[in-house]
């Protein structure tokens, strides 16, 4: 299973329209490259903490023209085999005018999720005010099992994941917009849902200074058993890995405290 993670620099010095054009290219470099899953960061077009700008950015999904370019990039010219692609999160505009902070995931022929993050971060402004919740836990079968899906502040949330464990859960796919001042626990929660669901877990981050707030990067894929197989620094870089996804069932053999669980 070969992955790349792309942690792009979501700077207030470039135009969202700019760093789109780039980074559909960086997908296209990496479809060429020969990855067969490739995973975005959240909010990378609007920023994460550019709150006054979302209303400007937001538009239905199959409305959003960065996700119309990468989708052409996922699925090739029929030469080669269709990418699996995390297109990571917009700031979705739902037909009764409330905001939300929706991550798209696309595969192979009729492959298709939308997860809108369900635990919104700011307290008393940011998504806390300008966005609604999520409600739905959402999860894709691919060929390395069945991902789980999740975004940024959600991390802070174990019932979350041990809700997508009970829905099959194999690999953990998170994209982030996670601040640079509070990078160590990013990177401690990260193991500890590795750990305690023994799945792979595939975290992209941004970098750069995004509405004043620097991000921390740091994007990881972390095995079943909470060892950090790849981790990223705190410029933009792509992550590449090859792992074997029978690692989750063999952990869980040798390991079988999933099967002790006793409350729900």
């Amino acid at each position: 299973m070969r992955v790349s993670l792309l942690q792009v620099a979501v700077d207030d010095s470039e135009r969202p329209e700019d760093r789109a054009n780039r980074v559909v290219q960086l997908v296209e470099a990496e479809r060429e490259s020969g990855a067969e899953l490739v995973i975005l960061p959240e909010l990378w077009v609007a920023g994460g903490f550019d709150y006054k700008s979302w209303s400007d950015h937001a538009e239905p999904i199959a409305a959003s023209r960065p996700i119309e370019a990468l989708e052409k990039v996922r699925a090739g010219d029929g030469a080669s085999p269709e990418m699996w692609l995390h297109f990571g999160s917009y700031v979705e505009s739902a037909p009764d005018g409330t905001l939300y902070n929706t991550s798209v995931f696309r595969g192979p022929g009729a492959v298709a999720a939308q997860y809108r993050k369900i635990h919104r971060f700011g307290f008393s402004e940011g998504e806390a005010t300008l966005m609604g919740p999520g409600e739905d836990l959402v999860t894709v079968t691919s060929p390395w099992g069945t991902l789980g899906l999740a975004t940024c502040y959600d991390l802070r949330f174990p019932e979350l994941f041990r809700g997508l464990l009970d829905k099959g859960m194999e690999h953990l796919v998170m994209c982030s917009a996670w601040p640079e001042k509070r990078i160590e626990h990013w990177r401690v929660l990260l193991r500890a849902r590795a750990i305690e669901n023994q799945v792979f877990v595939f975290a992209t981050n941004c970098v750069g200074t995004n509405g004043g707030v620097p991000l921390g990067g740091r994007s990881a894929v972390i095995d079943p058993w909470g060892n950090v197989v790849a981790e990223g620094g705190g410029e933009e870089e792509v992550l590449r890995v090859d792992v074997d996804p029978a690692l989750v069932a063999q952990t869980r053999d040798t390991l079988p405290v999933l099967k002790d669980r006793r409350l729900r």
